[in-house]
Order: structure tokens, then sequence, then C-alpha cells
């Protein structure tokens, strides 16, 4: 049977990708200069490498990185030609493998990674247009600046405007009085109405933004639709994670700040407000309401309660509920979240009590035992 790397070589793994354009062969003394790194054995500075790869599938003309040491096997066993490591870590590089001294390595790897393969950082057509395809829909009121791409079946409503340098994914809706900024990106099959989104704004495929928020007052034989009357703002150099949804406020707006990245299948309630800067890790639900400051992490699977705030640069553990305010730059966990110091101890003293109990328990059964 096949190892676990050969089957990833055979799938076509991330060196043999074919999905974006290959990039010129470099030297390691040209990779050096872009990096600002120092290369460890100048003799080595004409070798060539072609492209980026992880340690387990990098082959001798691919460049890696290693920054963490829960991967020193993965390193003491990579075929690559090059690696951009940090000084402190290599003396555990094979003697095969070029290196790069770096500080940083992972941010030198992505900084490398982004100008050779710029072309992963923002979608394009999905079907190579330069312009508008045939069978996009766009009505008479519609007005879209120069130079933006319409991909086959998308649909563009009355009044809407478009940015230059925008592209619309195939399938995508933009309904009526939808204003989208300039170099956007609307993934393929997204629904946008009742929204203003700024410019250099990344929606990725399937997303729904604008629609209802979930408002009804209760009643024992019906429920009461409150009517959703505002709108969704989206700034400027905004991620939105594929499949994820964004209701409209009630009668004030939804607020997505500049520069917030939101992972794939979140769900925004009404209302919600969202500082700068925020990462939103996936299949977070924030209810109706809320409010988050300025750079809050979210781990994945985070819930949060109606009509909370969460505090400028707090952080949240991943499958917390969050049911109460969180101070400024606290970090919170937890089934019912509180701060993680308190929520580890909590933990420890519950597994204490159930060791110790255990132990009590098996105790007494002996002395009945014996008794008996």
């Amino acid at each position: 049977m096949p190892d676990q790397k050969a089957r990833r070589t055979a799938a076509g793994g991330m060196a043999q990708s074919s999905f974006y354009k290959p990039h010129a062969s470099s030297t390691l003394a040209e990779i050096a200069a872009l990096t600002a790194t120092e290369l460890a054995d100048a003799s080595r500075a004409d070798q060539p490498i072609t492209a980026l790869a992880s340690l387990d599938e990098a082959g001798p003309s691919h460049l890696c990185f290693f920054d963490n040491v829960r991967y020193a096997d993965a390193l003491a066993t990579t075929a690559a030609g090059a690696c951009i490591i940090n000084a402190k870590f290599e003396g555990r590089v094979p003697s095969h493998v070029a290196v790069l001294r770096s500080r940083t390595p992972f941010r030198t790897f992505v900084a490398l990674s982004r100008l050779w393969q710029d072309d992963a950082l923002r979608p394009r057509s999905g079907f190579g247009l330069t312009g508008i395809a045939i069978s996009a829909v766009i009505h008479d009121t519609a007005h879209l600046e120069d130079d933006v791409i319409v991909d086959p079946l998308a649909v563009i409503g009355p009044n809407v405007e478009i940015g230059s340098g925008t592209v619309i994914g195939s399938g995508a809706v933009i309904a009526a009085g939808v204003k989208i900024g300039r170099d956007c990106n609307i993934g393929a099959g997204c629904s946008i109405q009742f929204s203003l989104i700024g410019n250099n704004v990344l929606i990725h495929p399937g997303c729904r933004i604008g629609q209802d928020g979930f408002g009804f007052i209760y009643g024992a034989e019906s429920h009461l639709k409150v009517p959703q009357t505002g709108r969704v703002v989206i700034q400027h150099d905004v991620e939105i994670g594929a499949a994820t949804t964004i209701d409209r406020g009630s009668l004030r707006d939804t607020i997505i700040g500049e520069g917030t990245k939101i992972d794939n299948q979140v769900q925004i309630g009404h209302n919600v407000t969202i500082g700068r800067h925020c990462l939103i890790a996936a299949q977070c639900g924030l209810a109706g309401s809320l409010s988050l400051g300025d750079n809050v992490v979210l781990g994945g699977g985070v819930g949060l309660n109606n009509h909370i705030h969460v505090g400028d640069g707090a952080q949240i553990a991943a499958m917390s509920g969050v049911r109460s305010n969180v101070p400024n730059n606290e970090r919170w966990g937890g089934p019912v979240a509180k701060p993680t110091k308190q929520w580890f101890r909590e933990v420890l003293a519950i597994e204490r009590i159930a060791r110790d109990g255990t132990q009590i328990i098996a105790k007494a059964n002996t002395a009945t035992k014996d008794e008996g």
C-alpha cells in the first residue's frame, strides 16, 4: 500500500498544482535578496528553486519553511532543496537542504508566496472573462464602471452600482439598489440585497447577505413578524468566507468593520456591529444586536448571546458560549465562557473531584466487602 506522501503526490499536491500560474525559476541568491534573508552557504547561491511547498511534499527544486518543533520529524525527512528557518533551529536541517535564515520564517515564506502566487490572493473570473458574459442579466438602470467582470448567469438588479475592477461570479444575484465598491469579488452563487459594500471586499461563494433578520414577537397562537428595515454595511478590506450569512438590521444597520476577516459558515444576526480588524473563525454564531470592538478574535464554533459587547482586543476560545459582556483585552473560554484562568482552575478542580471521588467510592466498596 502506498504511503500517505505517495498518495498525495499521485493526486497532485500543493507542489504539483495546475490551477495557478507557474513561477519562473529563481536562484537562492535572488530569493535571499528578495526576502532579506541570509543564505547560510554562499556556494549554493546559484541553486534553482521553481516552486514553494510544504516540508512533507517538497522536492529538490522546492522551497519550504520550518518554525514549529512539532514538525521536526517532517524537517528531518524532507526532500526539499531549501528551507527558510530561524537560525536557532538550523542544526536540525538535513545536509542536502540549503538554509535561508529568517527571524520570522513563516511570515517570510508567506511574503514570498504573495509575490510568486499573487493569482491565489484574489479570484478572477471563473470563465477567464475580461468583460460581461452574454448570459448575464443586467437591469437597464444598473451602473457598472469600467473593467467590471460579470460571469455567466449572474443577475444584477435595478439601480445597482458596481465599481471598477470588481468581479461578479456566475449565478450571483445582486438585488435592487445594492452598492458595491471597487476591486471587490462576489463569489459564485451569492445573493446580496439591502447592502452597501466598500472597496477591496472579498465575498466567497454561496454567501447570503442582507436577508431578513430573525425578528418575531412571541405569541401562544402565532408569532408576529417584525419588519426588518435596516441594511448591511460592509466596510473596506473585509473578507467573508463561503456560505456565511449576514442578516440586515431591523431599525439600524448591521455593520462589518474595516479589515475584518470572517471564515466559512458564520451566522451574523440583525443589528450586529463588528469592529475593525476582527478575526472570526468558522461556524461562529452571533446573535442579534450584539457588538464586537476592534481586533476581537473568535475561535471556531463560538456562540455569542444577543445584546452583549465584546471589548477591543478580546479573544474567545473555540466552542465557547458567551452570555455576558467581555472586557477589553481579556481571554475567555468555556461552555459558559469566563476568563480562561478561572475556567482552567474549575476544570482542574472538577477533574480532581472526579478522580478522588472514584478512589473514595472504591475504598468504601472494599471496606464493605471486608466487613462482609
